[in-house]
């Protein structure tokens, strides 16, 4: 069995406006995840005191990491990363593609590492959608498409996390739902672990989506006043097993 966490940590900055990247570390900890995906991640950003996030968080974990920035400008990244502390190799790390009408846009990708649990590779990739629903169609496509799922070698076993910024009725969604398990509905708790906001959480926006060599154990969002304070998205917890 491993756990895998999929949390959006918001430039470590909490819903009472304090920035601690220690607290966000403290949150990981909590949740005892194998394999952590982390989104909103800045990385010698001015505007949190440029500090590296990723290599913070994964140091105090003591966890290995990669980290892909979806916006690079001069020498200030943000985006995402994977932690774990099993051997890892880096498979893609890219851009999605964003809105062709809409200017101005956060620019977003994807990450995916072949990670090795107990002399086993799992295929993982971690993202973070766009706010516009033909953006996230956008997205979703790529993802389904031959460079990423479709690609030869991202073969099952498949794990696909992230804050997608999309609830079930959402079409992206509905996409990645056909070519994935939502872990939520095949743990039998598709309505119980919302994630947005983490104060008063009502939206499941944030998925695990696994392949059919995956066994979904349990999945959760753990509650308490660090998990609702840390960021504004409650971590999504699932107990995973390879069958």
């Amino acid at each position: 069995m491993f756990r895998i966490m999929t949390y959006n940590v918001h430039r470590c900055v909490g819903v009472d406006g304090r920035l601690d990247v220690g607290r966000i570390a403290a949150v990981i900890a909590q949740c005892k995840p194998d394999i952590v995906a982390l989104q909103e991640l800045d990385v010698g950003r001015a505007r949190t005191g440029g500090v590296d996030q990723a290599h913070a968080i994964a140091h105090r974990l003591g966890m290995g990491f990669h980290f892909h920035p979806a916006m690079h400008v001069e020498e200030e990244r943000y985006g995402d990363a994977i932690l774990t502390e099993a051997p890892l190799k880096v498979m893609k790390a890219a851009a999605l593609p964003g809105s062709a009408t809409i200017r101005g846009l956060e620019p977003r990708g994807a990450l995916w590492l072949r990670i090795e649990l107990d002399g086993r590779p799992v295929n993982v990739i971690n993202t973070h959608f766009g706010l516009v629903p033909h953006e996230q169609r956008a997205q979703a496509a790529a993802l389904c498409g031959p460079e990423w799922l479709g690609r030869e070698d991202c073969s099952d076993p498949v794990v696909l996390v992230g804050d997608f910024n999309a609830t079930p009725r959402y079409s992206a969604y509905r996409s990645l739902a056909a070519k994935l398990t939502d872990a939520r509905r095949a743990a039998g708790a598709p309505r119980g672990t919302p994630t947005f906001p983490s104060r008063f959480p009502v939206l499941p926006i944030d998925h695990v989506f696994v392949s059919q060599g995956v066994e979904v154990l349990g999945v959760s969002t753990p509650s308490g006043l660090l998990m609702r304070s840390a960021s504004d998205h409650l971590p999504l917890l699932a107990d995973l097993r390879l069958r």
